[in-house]
């Protein structure tokens, strides 16, 4: 049974016990979210952790993790609830065999539209939802839908109420822990962010960066973290097109070790970059003019 955090640092600890390292401003907005139970709004790169915020407060909850994944033109229909129309038409069919169709054509209409048939979508899931436990329902990347999508999410968002009009109002009970995303590709309407507790989701330090590896990775050498994570900071000020974030840190670290990398030294950099930079771009940009600089970084760590 989850019980409330008394302080942020009850949840530094407690995300930290499962797995994720915030800093002080993440555990403070995150104690409010959940003790004021306000949507919570994060922002920022690609890459820095927002997604995985989500799972780790689930996994800290215990809660249903339950994931809205936004993309351009998704609709109410299919974010929320929408009909089983395969199985409504064998159903009826099977009622027509027996002769249930015509005897009784209103009571088969009403097994139709009944909830057997209902699909809930993420947002009705996670607010019909019975558990004891409030289920945790990320939305993901909103910046990618359109406006009416968000004017949508803030009428749901407002009071966690949705109406079915064959089977009426549906009210949450315990009202998710709702944590929404953004990459910044577009500016959300200001509607959306002032229903949310918002905060701005960083790249992290080099320290705390090095700390987060030795977290996910304790095996691997700690001098070998700092290394990775003082080359991934000289990067993310490159302008390369896409940044690498926390997980390509944790990929090129886990990719070292496996190779049995004592160090990161040039020639290993240039073998590994594909685990931490996606673009051929930036392997092009790093290689001609970032080389310098990110082995001077190394031999400071």
């Amino acid at each position: 049974m989850f019980t409330q955090p008394h302080a942020p640092a009850d949840v530094a600890a407690a995300l930290t016990e499962h797995g994720y390292l915030p800093d002080e401003g993440l555990s403070v907005v995150v104690f409010l979210s959940v003790t004021m139970g306000r949507p919570l709004f994060l922002e920022g790169d690609a890459g820095v952790g927002k997604t995985e915020l989500a799972k780790v407060l689930a996994a800290w909850t215990g809660g249903e993790f339950i994931r809205l994944q936004c993309y351009e033109g998704i609709d109410a229909a299919q974010a929320l609830y929408e009909w089983d129309y395969t199985r409504q038409l064998l159903h009826l069919r099977t009622a027509e065999v027996a002769g249930r169709a015509a005897a009784a054509p209103e009571a088969i209409e009403d097994e139709l539209y009944s909830e057997r048939f209902l699909i809930r979508r993420p947002l009705l899931a996670a607010i019909d939802h019975d558990d004891a436990t409030p289920a945790v329902l990320l939305i993901d990347e909103v910046d990618r839908a359109d406006d009416e999508f968000e004017a949508f999410l803030l009428e749901v968002l407002s009071d966690f109420t949705v109406t079915v009009p064959e089977l009426g109002t549906i009210t949450a009970a315990q009202p998710p822990l709702v944590v929404i995303t953004s990459n910044r590709t577009r500016d959300v309407h200001d509607a959306l962010k002032r229903r949310c507790l918002y905060h701005w989701v960083a790249h992290p330090s080099v320290d705390r960066e090095v700390e987060i590896v030795k977290l996910k990775l304790p095996d691997v050498d700690g001098a070998l973290a700092r290394q990775v994570a003082s080359a991934v900071s000289v990067m993310r000020e490159m302008r390369l097109y896409k940044p690498p974030g926390v997980a390509e840190t944790i990929d090129w670290a886990t990719a070292l070790g496996r190779l049995g990398a004592a160090e990161l030294d040039a020639p290993m950099l240039e073998a590994t970059l594909g685990t931490v930079l996606k673009y051929r771009e930036d392997h092009q940009r790093v290689t001609s003019v970032g080389m310098e600089m990110i082995m001077a970084a190394v031999a400071d760590a």
